[in-house]
């Protein structure tokens, strides 16, 4: 079987570089990699080791400057804005550090936002809304305001906001970062449970070693290069 069949996001020699003023930056050198269907997986490494970027460009929303990156088998450099829009719209959920949410819209306003593009009436929006907060726990608080709510419920707004869409593909950027421990672990678990239960793949980047050991597959970053890729048991073993 061709292993692109079985791969969400599919990256072939990837790089990217930026300008800072007249020096050149390598965010990302030469990375390849698949992410498969039902990952659970945690990409890390240093601050300022290309995690951001590298979700990024996974996320569709940056192009590599060279290399090539295919999402469910197509290849991104192929689509306009539009059809890269509609890519991301439809196949892949966004879950922010800072949450996102838009402070005078209520919970389920919030995760309501990303159907507007779906051609839903307003009943539907809502009746599926509704739905994505009930999974994460937040049936009792679907008409709250953000500012009604703590920081670990606010993220798991967020989550219900990148679930309602029903994407294959959910990206996290530091999902945890704004968060005590205990609300942490918990957003941790929910996002492996609606994993397991859904089947919806997840990639998160954090800086928070005590996490690792929560996922099946650590893909670890530094400098800008691929440094580790391998499942979490062998390695949390290593590491004692």
């Amino acid at each position: 079987m061709n292993p692109e069949q079985t791969n969400v996001v599919e990256l072939s020699s990837v790089s990217k570089r930026f300008k800072l003023g007249t020096t050149e930056v390598d965010a990302l050198k030469e990375i390849s990699l698949g992410i498969r269907k039902n990952d659970f997986a945690a990409i890390t490494g240093p601050s300022g080791s290309g995690k951001s970027t590298l979700l990024n460009l996974i996320g569709c929303l940056d192009v590599p400057t060279s290399g090539e990156v295919k999402i469910s088998g197509t290849r991104t450099s192929d689509l306009d804005e539009k059809a890269l829009d509609k890519l991301r719209s439809r196949a892949i959920g966004f879950i922010f550090q800072s949450f996102n949410l838009i402070p005078v819209l209520k919970a389920v306003e919030n995760v309501m936002l990303p159907l507007q593009l779906h051609g839903l009436k307003a009943q539907q929006m809502r009746e599926q809304a509704e739905h994505a907060l009930r999974q994460v726990g937040l049936e009792h608080y679907i008409d709250h305001l953000p500012d009604q709510l703590s920081g670990g419920q606010r993220q798991r707004v967020s989550i219900a906001r990148a679930l309602v869409t029903k994407p294959n593909l959910v990206l996290a950027d530091e999902p945890t970062a704004n968060l005590d421990s205990s609300n942490s672990e918990a957003i941790i678990e929910l996002m492996r449970k609606l994993n397991k239960e859904s089947g919806v793949t997840f990639v998160f980047s954090t800086h928070d070693a005590s996490l690792l050991g929560k996922v099946d597959r650590i893909i670890r970053i530094r400098d800008g290069k691929l440094q580790e890729d391998t499942a979490a048991a062998p390695l949390k073993k290593a590491l004692g």
